[in-house]
């Protein structure tokens, strides 16, 4: 008996190694995309920070002797991580599809586009439409009493924040259907609910705006309100797939 749980115990203790083993290999992997990565983003830094700069139109000023460089050295890395991104997901990617069912598989190939796709959607409309319309209005706000003078640091951590949290409530589309597909959530409810998501909106465009004119809210809420209804037909999908799964058990 004590030979049998000892191989047991064998077993458990190659098999977490194994796992650590390939945890250890992957997160190097993704280690070293992300080195990489920002090393060439130091080379392209400048033109990104000029690209950033073209809503404001202006140079930045700098308040502290190292903020110029920290702020080289910010773009630099955030470009890194976007940059590397597709590595590190995959070899996340690789580190989990051992243990995943072939059903499971096939929702990732559908979900993890769909997110990436709906995330630069965000992006670029935050960029294209959200962001020269607040540079706009923050820029001109009261010229007779404030003197439009920003920092390095403080434009491009705004500038950055606003494509960030736009291009991450462009997720609501997946979200409501995994939401759906476990059965949190249905069709008529979302539908049913739909003058208290345009309040939820409405504070989500408040949180992910600065300026607080009435144009640049409205220029946020609309994709989101767009989204939330074609959520609802998303719902009805993942809803009835879980009552399918719910009959079959």
């Amino acid at each position: 008996m004590s030979t049998s749980n000892e191989s047991e115990e064998t077993f458990v203790e190659q098999t977490l190694l194994e796992h650590l083993n390939e945890l250890r290999k992957r997160i190097t992997w993704a280690a070293l995309a992300l080195v990489v990565a920002t090393i060439i983003s130091f080379i392209f830094a400048q033109k990104i920070l000029l690209f950033l700069l073209e809503p404001y139109n202006s140079q930045l000023q700098t308040l502290r002797p190292t903020e110029g460089i920290e702020t080289f050295f910010k773009v630099a890395l955030v470009s890194g991580i976007i940059l590397s991104m597709p590595v590190i997901l995959w070899q996340f990617w690789l580190f989990i599809s051992p243990g995943l069912t072939k059903k499971e598989r096939r929702y990732v190939y559908v979900f993890i586009p769909a997110a990436l796709g709906l995330f630069l959607l965000g992006i670029l409309f935050a960029w294209y439409v959200l962001v020269p319309a607040a540079v706009a209005f923050l820029s001109s706000f009261m010229p007779d009493v404030f003197k439009t003078d920003w920092t390095g640091q403080e434009y491009i951590s705004f500038i950055l924040a606003m494509l960030f949290w736009l291009g991450l409530s462009f997720q609501m589309p997946v979200i409501i259907y995994v939401l759906a597909a476990v059965g949190l959530v249905n069709g008529p409810m979302l539908r049913d609910q739909w003058r208290v998501a345009v309040v939820g909106v409405a504070v989500l465009a408040a949180a992910i705006t600065p300026s607080i004119d009435p144009v640049t809210m409205l220029l946020t809420m609309a994709p989101l309100l767009v989204l939330y209804f074609l959520s609802i037909g998303l719902a009805y999908l993942g809803y009835r797939r879980f009552e399918r799964s719910v009959a079959v058990e």
